[in-house]
């Protein structure tokens, strides 16, 4: 699990936007970059390379989310 104050300071390193929590897929999800990270052993994965890209589903989905966070 990610400590709550480290992605709180986290960001995208593609478009320096605040990243989400996936907790489901253990990734943090950025609907700046429709991106999403791994974090591997509670340590999260931020290389463009190693990113997934978001379906238009699942950043749909993240776009509805951000509202209700932070």
């Amino acid at each position: 699990m990610i400590d709550k104050q480290l992605l709180n300071i986290l960001v995208c390193p593609v478009t320096k936007a605040p990243l989400q929590l996936d907790r489901e897929k253990d990734e943090l999800i950025s609907t700046a970059a429709k991106l999403a990270y791994p974090i591997r052993d509670g340590i999260p994965v931020m290389l463009e390379d190693e990113a997934r890209a978001l379906g238009q589903e699942e950043f749909e989905y993240w776009l509805s989310k951000k509202s209700t966070l932070r």
